[in-house]
């Protein structure tokens, strides 16, 4: 491993951190990997490794600076820590790019086949981001390849059936494409005899990779012409109008009880004049009411009021307790409250964020409670994938980060949900990337099911996302808001994601598995020989 390598891979690194928001420079994503691909060629097993975890590093660090910003100004940790605690991530989650590479080495030295060589890479890819996601505990698929994409909506539309793996496995496949090209032309350049014959023949591999990059295109297309064919204004009785509050309550006074009335007022007079429009239904964010609804008597009062006043359903963030096996057990939770101010619905939150809202391991990381505010390392899990109603349709809600899972939301939308609410507080981001980043991965849960998502953010970015992943309205950032959009809610048959799920991400997973079974029988041979 020399000089040379090292830059190559710092370069791989930078240029992925470029293809997410906020620079979205999607398009470096096409050879983001390819300087990391020449570092590693025919390197020793732990060179390999070394290069991928050099450049995952990069990568890992640049889009998630953010978390600084959430543990020194909202977990109480110094700055230090916070430094160190990021480094701890980026180091862990730079292992699965040094898996990668190891990996892919491996199997590239010992099977010489150029189509292996050609597909490992993007099986390989594809697998690590799976297992990154359904780790248990602390999965976290924040900035998987395939979101750079986000904006390109002819390339990802085929999220309906492979979900957003199948965009990351396509980007990737591009990368393997255009180095195996460089790679042969610099070999050809470099052999003097004449005899030595080429180690692949270019056009085995661009014409596939062409007519595969073609025929997504194609299908991306198709789906966007069927959205925009149907009728462009909504009737009355096959749409929902929604109002977005943006509340933009400062995190710091959020839960100061001198505060609480102040903040309650702000929501009671958005509500009103949103209700004052004709909205079907008002949004609150993520834990907007700052009081337990169900046992605060006064402030569950007033929301009554205030849907009865208005005229409008209203889902709001709250937290929630129950009493049971002899202890209190709180849950952060959403309720939908009617015009006649009947609690018609109730969810709480399944996916919990690690060292956020619970900690891992709590008995090893004691010093981890500093972190949260309030005691909301206590919060448990959901259970219920509950489906919500209303007269324009049926609904899931997703609380914050739980919209970055796949196969959570296509399970709301398995069980009839024919649109999809997500309500979060951002704030802890503070003016970073990561708000634009978030919303990023919301528009592919819309594509994955076919299904308009509306969310409604403490501090932005609140946004309107039609079921082809365009955002059709959002707001600025820490701006106190609201807005207003009428959605279809879905009446067409399941996706073939939604009815499998990562079905495609399990057999890249299984194929990787193959691939690796069968470099292990070659190394053993090469073994027996010697």
């Amino acid at each position: 491993m020399n000089k040379r390598d090292i830059i190559l891979s710092i370069l791989s690194g930078v240029l992925l951190v470029l293809i997410f928001p906020r620079f979205n420079i999607e398009t470096l994503a096409w050879v983001a990997l390819v300087p990391l691909l020449a570092a590693i060629r025919d390197k020793s097993a732990i060179h390999s490794l070394l290069l991928g975890w050099i450049a995952g590093g990069v990568y890992f660090f640049g889009l998630l600076i953010w978390v600084v910003n959430a543990m020194s100004n909202y977990g109480n940790l110094s700055l230090p820590l916070s430094y160190l605690l990021l480094m701890l991530m980026v180091i862990t989650l730079g292992f699965y790019i040094a898996i990668f590479t190891l990996l892919l080495n491996s199997i590239s030295i010992r099977i010489k086949s150029d189509l292996i060589r050609w597909l490992s890479a993007p099986l390989i890819w594809t697998s690590i981001e799976l297992v990154r996601e359904r780790i248990p505990l602390i999965g976290f698929p924040w900035g998987s390849l395939g979101y750079s994409q986000f904006k390109t909506h002819s390339i990802v539309q085929f999220a309906d059936i492979t979900g957003v793996y199948g965009i990351s496995f396509l980007i990737v496949l591009i990368n393997s494409t255009i180095y195996l090209i460089i790679e042969d032309k610099w070999l050809e350049s470099r052999v003097m005899d004449s005899q030595v014959k080429r180690r692949i023949s270019p056009y085995r591999i661009i014409i596939p990779s062409l007519i595969i990059l073609i025929l997504c295109i194609s299908y991306g297309l198709w789906k966007i012409n069927i959205h925009k064919s149907m009728p462009s204004m909504p009737s009355p009785t096959t749409s929902v109008r929604v109002g977005l509050i943006q509340g933009n309550i400062e995190q710091g006074q959020k839960w100061v009880p001198s505060y609480q009335e102040k903040t309650f007022n702000i929501y009671k007079d958005m509500t009103l004049a949103a209700s004052s429009k004709g909205m079907d239904m008002i949004i609150w964010p993520e834990t907007a009411a700052p009081f337990y609804f169900q046992r605060d008597g006064r402030y569950q009062q007033e929301i009554f009021d205030i849907t009865k006043e208005g005229g409008s359903y209203l889902l709001f963030g709250s937290l929630s307790d129950k009493y049971y096996s002899d202890r209190v057990h709180m849950f952060n939770s959403a309720f939908l409250v009617s015009p006649d101010s009947k609690i018609l619905g109730k969810y709480d939150k399944i996916h919990l964020v690690p060292f956020g809202e619970y900690v891992p391991f709590h008995r090893f990381l004691p010093f981890v409670d500093k972190m949260v505010e309030g005691g909301i390392g206590d919060f448990e899990e959901g259970n219920d994938y509950t489906v919500m109603t209303i007269p324009g349709g049926r609904f899931g809600v997703l609380i914050c980060y739980e919209v970055i899972f796949p196969d959570l939301v296509r399970r709301f939308v398995k069980n009839g949900a024919q649109f999809m609410v997500n309500i979060t507080n951002d704030a802890w981001y503070g003016r970073s990337a990561a708000p634009y980043q978030h919303i990023s991965m919301v528009t592919f849960r819309a594509i994955e099911n076919r299904v308009p998502i509306v969310r409604a953010a403490n501090t932005g970015i609140s946004g309107i996302i039609d079921p082809t992943g365009r955002i059709v309205k959002e707001t600025d950032i820490f701006v106190r808001t609201s807005i207003y959009g009428n959605i279809s809610p879905k009446v067409t048959g399941d996706t073939f994601f939604t009815t499998y799920g990562d079905i495609f991400a399990y057999i890249c997973l299984f194929m990787t598995m193959v691939l690796l079974l069968w470099e292990r029988v070659f190394n053993f041979k090469e073994v027996i020989l010697c």
